[in-house]
């Protein structure tokens, strides 16, 4: 029953998503993915799904982050194990922390930050992407004041600026406990000057746009806050709705965390209004499989269209 109601949802959000029609030309296509796998038989189906991403053309693939369930396993064997099958993407290859691999953690006895810390040494070693091809990446390690943000990557691809970010789900790990909250705090800074840094850059010239890729759905309907309690993505709102406005050029914000595949302009500005060039889009998660087709267009007036790939 849960399931066939998953997918009805599933199906009645897709239905409320837009897509823009695509500009004329061929494109550079991209991979997006997340939420997944959350077990053994999601395991075998990611394996059909990267063999299917293999044969096809892409500049490279984002997994915005939850490669595993949200009771585990936390453990260095299952990251060892879906760090050599992402290794199978002939494409390079760009993962995000989700809240399932570290903050999450305490479901099974295990340490939050020590999670992070060592989710950081495996997946993120170096400079470049994982992938069998490889691009390099900025990272916001490069500067001592946030030199432990390793997973806040940025690159730049037909005149449009990409980002990462890490931003999680269950209140982006706000309320749990003090410790917990002073990385939350010390995160967020570094994540709100990841994103100025991020639109600074976007705003030049000869950039066309801003893709921002995170873990968590950022509550824009504002649906999500705990009663009484502080609300983990405020100033996070705030921030992008006032440098999208401010930017007047196409922004992105691709994230999952709540599994449904959508398209919208949820972003609000101060007065309650629509920010116009603020698109939002939602992954397929757990229990669905499957990935999204980016196309970047350099120098179109709506440069990234995403939609679900056949």
């Amino acid at each position: 029953m849960k399931s066939l109601l998953a997918a009805v949802l599933a199906l009645t959000l897709a239905a409320c998503s837009f897509t823009p029609p695509l500009p004329p030309g061929q494109g550079i296509a991209f991979g997006l993915m997340g939420d997944t796998p959350y077990s053994r038989r999601e395991v075998r189906m990611l394996d059909d799904m990267i063999d299917e991403i293999n044969r096809e053309d892409l500049a490279f693939v984002v997994h915005v982050g939850d490669i595993t369930s949200g009771q585990g396993p936390c453990s260095d064997a299952w990251f060892m194990e879906r760090k050599e099958q992402f290794q199978r993407i002939r494409h390079p290859f760009i993962l995000i922390p989700g809240d399932n691999e570290w903050s999450d953690c305490y479901r099974s006895n295990r340490d939050p930050l020590e999670r992070l810390a060592r989710w950081r040494e495996i997946f993120h070693p170096g400079d470049e992407s994982l992938g069998q091809r490889t691009i390099r990446l900025e990272r916001q390690s490069s500067q001592p004041r946030f030199a432990a943000y390793r997973e806040h990557m940025r690159w730049v691809m037909g005149n449009v600026v990409f980002i990462t970010l890490n931003v999680q789900g269950a209140n982006n790990n706000l309320g749990r406990d003090a410790a917990l909250d002073a990385e939350y705090r010390q995160r967020l800074e570094a994540c709100i000057a990841w994103l100025d840094e991020g639109f600074r850059l976007a705003g030049q010239a000869q950039m066309n746009g801003l893709v921002i890729l995170a873990q968590a759905n950022p509550d824009f309907e504002e649906r999500r806050r705990r009663a009484g309690g502080a609300d983990g993505y405020a100033k996070l709102r705030e921030t992008l709705a006032v440098l999208s406005t401010r930017l007047k050029k196409p922004v992105t914000f691709v994230h999952g965390d709540t599994h449904w595949y959508q398209q919208n302009q949820p972003l609000r500005d101060a007065k309650g209004e629509t920010v116009p060039n603020f698109t939002r889009v939602e992954v397929y998660g757990s229990p669905f499989v499957r990935w999204l087709r980016g196309t970047l267009f350099p120098s179109a007036s709506t440069p990234v269209h995403v939609a679900p790939a056949p």
